[in-house]
Order: structure tokens, then C-alpha cells, then sequence
């Protein structure tokens, strides 16, 4: 080995050259964090008091787990993202083979004390363990959050209804001259990573996510607030055909009973049956809505008028069978007393015939001339008697034919006044049914549809 090889050898390892090894260790014992030194996290990291931290936060949603409207709770899964200048750590990368950044235990520096306004739950999900510091005092920290929050929703339109619920972050110690919070990223941004590591959905469909700055104040202090603002839209489909469709096909049934006959109680029972039966589908309506409302659900309005028009097609089928049951009382009751005048004739003529046998009788057993006279008289009597009754029968069937006559020229048979009333209403009802029907179904999809 010459002289001069020697000497580079010697100046290589004074200077630090290729040959230093460096550790995370040694960045760690340089800024003497340990986990004793209570520096770097009971005040906020500022070299002058006046000096302000800035926060800058990034929230994306990955997953929807739950939205209950009976409660009005909102569960989505997030992971959020916040950084911010620590100005009591700093190195120089090159004493240190270029390292740039390092981590540590989250627990040995400052965090900004940000928390969720509407959170209504403790977060027991496990959060990340360790911080990412930058050699110039940079420090990032990032945690998956299971957020349960209460959101307000307006459930007007539902099944087709979209819903935002917002996600709102602030200091709870740290006014606006100490502390700001500002997004990291623009809503386009956080909107396309949101839509890129969406995992899941389930009955709602994640449509965009905004971020929105604006400022608290109480009591003379004000606080920055950052609010992520997530908007869903619900998946119709399972609540049409489980709700909807059953609805609109007993509808169809009750339409289709016009056409059984009235002169049976079946009609009645099946329009009371289907009447019952969107009974049970309301109380299912019951438990998926909230209790309160600002206005009342287009479901509601759906189920309600439908329900309110087969219960008057209901008392409309009460009423034209009463009309014709009442007809065919008062037609039997006719027969029964025709058939009560046919017997009291032909008795009558029994009576007759008898007169007649007996004086025939009386004459045959007497052989005495004088006495057959009076018998005779007798008889023709009865015969006399036999043709005034003929001519009582002719003319109630000419009073019938008469009646014939009328109602064939246009007249109104008293038998058939409540038939033709029931036939009537029956027929002018079904014509107002079905034009309300087709209306209100128009309207209430225009409705939903807007």
C-alpha cells in the first residue's frame, strides 16, 4: 500500500464517507425524543407563541356500513389524514445519510386535538400506533375511524330518495389564532379517491363527497370547522318490489272485483280481504320510517290514498248489495202474497164445488118435485157466482199486460226501482274509480321522480 492510498483511506472515514453507518436510532437520540421527555407533547410545538399551527386534514370514505332512518344514524368507514409543523423537531438529512423521515410512537409527540361534532358513538376501532416525522418537523398521522354519527334526513321521496350527511371536524381547545384547519385536498379530489377504494355499499350508492370550511364562534372566540359533507343515494329496487309492487297489485285486484258478480257476497269478502292485507303492509311501513317527519313521506301519501279509495269501493259494494237485496226481499215477499191469493181462490172454488155437489145431492136423494126447484136456483146461483169470478181474472190479467205495456214504452216498474239504482251507481262509480286511480298514480310518480 503506497503513501497515497493510505492517506485517501484516512480522509474517506474522518469525513463520514461511503463507509458511516446511520440509523433511525441516531436521528431519535439527536433530537433526544424518548419516551420520558415530555417536550415534544404537552404544549403546541411552536418556537413563538404567536406563531399559528396549521392543520392541513384529508378525509376519505371507503365504506358505507349502515344507515338507519328509524334513528337517523349514519355509519360510514373512514380513514382520515392530518399533518402539521412541528417546530421543535428538525435535522439535516445529510448528517444522517440522507435520511428523511422516520416514524415514531404516536404517543411521544403533540396531536391536534380534533374530534367529530357529530359522533354519538366511541370509536373502538384500533387506530394507527405510530406518526410519520419529516426531517424538517412535518408530522403525519393517518387512522381508519368507524364513524357513528347522526345525520338529519329528509325521507319525503323515499324509497328514491338521496340523503347528505355531514362530518364535521374542529379543536375543541385551540381558537383560530392558535390553530387552523384547512383541507388538504379539493371535493374532486377526495370525491374520485373515495370512488376508487369504495369496498362497500350495500343499499346505498356513494355519489360524491364536498368540503366545505367555515368558522364557529362562542363567546367572543371562534374555532375553524371542516365539514365533509357525503352524499348517497338509496337503492330503490328492494323496497319496490318488497313494498311498492304488492301495493300496486292489490290495487289491481280490487279493480279487477268490479267484475264479479253483485248478486254474491264473494265480492264483499275478497274486497275486505284486500283491504286487510294492505293493513299489514302499513304496519310494515311503520316500523322502516321515522317517528318524525317535517313533511309527510310520498310512500305515506301512496299508501294512505290507496288504502282511503278501496275503503270507499268497499262501502260502494256495501251499498249496491243492500239496494239489491232489498229488491229481492220486497220480490219475495210479492210472491209469497200471490201464492197466498192463488190458495185463498182456489179454496174458494173448493167451496163452490162443494155447494154445488151438496144441493146436486140433496135433489137426488129427495124424490119430491116441489123440492127441486129451490136446488136449481141454487145452482145457478153458484154459476152465476162461477162467471163474475172469471171475469175478475181477466182483468188482472189485463192489468198485468197494462204494466208490460208501461215498461216497454219507458215507464219504471216499482219491482226493479232499486236494481236499476244499484246498476247505476254501480256503473258511474267504476267510471270516477278509474280515472281518480290512473291521476294519482301519475301524480305521485311525477312526484317521486322530480
Amino acid at each position: 500500500m503506497t503513501c497515497t492510498t493510505f492517506l485517501l483511506l484516512v480522509l474517506i472515514l474522518t469525513n463520514g464517507g461511503f463507509c458511516k453507518v446511520c440509523s433511525y436510532q441516531d436521528v431519535l437520540d439527536y433530537l433526544n425524543l424518548t419516551a420520558d421527555s415530555s417536550l415534544f407533547k404537552i404544549t403546541r410545538p411552536v418556537l413563538d407563541h404567536t406563531h399559528i399551527t396549521v392543520v392541513k386534514l384529508d378525509l376519505i370514505v371507503y365504506a358505507i356500513l349502515a344507515v338507519v332512518e328509524k334513528t337517523q344514524t349514519f355509519v360510514p368507514f373512514i380513514w382520515g389524514s392530518m399533518q402539521w409543523k412541528n417546530e421543535l423537531i428538525s435535522w439535516d438529512p445529510a448528517q444522517f445519510c440522507g435520511i428523511t423521515q422516520t416514524s415514531v410512537p404516536r404517543d411521544l409527540l403533540w396531536k391536534p386535538d380534533l374530534f367529530i361534532y357529530e359522533m354519538i358513538e366511541k370509536d373502538n376501532s384500533p387506530g394507527n400506533p405510530n406518526v410519520v416525522v419529516n426531517f424538517d418537523g412535518t408530522v403525519i398521522a393517518g387512522d381508519d375511524i368507524r364513524v357513528v354519527s347522526t345525520c338529519k334526513m329528509d325521507v319525503y321521496k323515499f324509497p328514491f330518495d338521496t340523503q347528505q350527511c355531514n362530518i364535521s371536524l374542529g379543536s375543541g381547545v385551540y381558537c383560530i389564532n392558535e390553530m387552523r384547519i384547512i383541507p388538504y385536498s379539493n371535493s374532486s379530489r377526495v370525491t374520485e379517491f373515495s370512488q376508487e377504494i369504495m369496498k362497500t355499499q350495500g343499499e346505498w350508492e356513494f355519489l360524491h363527497l364536498t368540503v366545505s370550511n367555515s368558522t364557529h364562534t362562542h363567546e367572543n372566540r371562534s374555532w375553524d370547522v371542516l365539514t365533509y359533507t357525503v352524499t348517497i343515494k338509496r337503492r330503490p329496487l328492494l323496497h319496490v318490489i318488497n313494498f311498492l309492487l304488492p301495493i300496486l297489485f292489490f290495487l289491481i285486484l280490487d279493480f279487477a272485483s268490479f267484475f264479479i258478480s253483485d248478486h254474491r257476497g264473494e265480492k264483499l269478502g275478497f274486497k275486505v280481504t284486500v283491504l286487510l292485507a294492505i293493513s299489514v303492509l302499513l304496519l310494515i311501513l311503520n316500523e322502516i320510517l321515522p317517528a318524525m317527519s317535517n313533511k309527510t313521506p310520498l310512500i305515506a301519501t301512496y299508501c294512505i290514498v290507496i288504502f282511503a279509495l278501496m275503503l270507499v269501493s268497499l262501502l260502494e259494494t256495501i251499498l249496491v248489495t243492500y239496494l239489491i237485496e232489498k229488491d229481492e226481499i220486497r220480490s219475495q215477499e210479492k210472491k209469497k202474497k200471490k201464492i197466498n191469493n192463488t190458495n185463498t181462490n182456489n179454496d174458494e172454488k173448493g167451496d163452490e164445488k162443494r155447494v154445488v155437489c151438496n144441493s146436486i145431492c140433496r135433489v137426488s136423494e129427495k124424490d119430491n118435485q116441489h123440492e127441486l126447484l129451490p136446488a136449481l136456483e141454487e145452482v145457478y146461483s153458484s154459476l152465476q157466482s162461477e162467471e163474475s169470478r172469471m171475469l175478475l181474472l181477466i182483468l188482472d190479467e189485463l192489468q198485468k199486460l197494462q204494466k208490460k205495456v208501461y215498461i216497454h214504452l219507458g215507464g219504471r216498474d216499482e219491482k226493479m226501482k232499486f236494481v236499476s239504482w244499484a246498476k247505476r251507481i254501480n256503473r258511474y262509480f267504476f267510471v270516477c274509480y278509474t280515472i281518480t286511480i290512473s291521476l294519482f298514480l301519475f301524480l305521485i310518480w311525477r312526484e317521486w321522480k322530480s
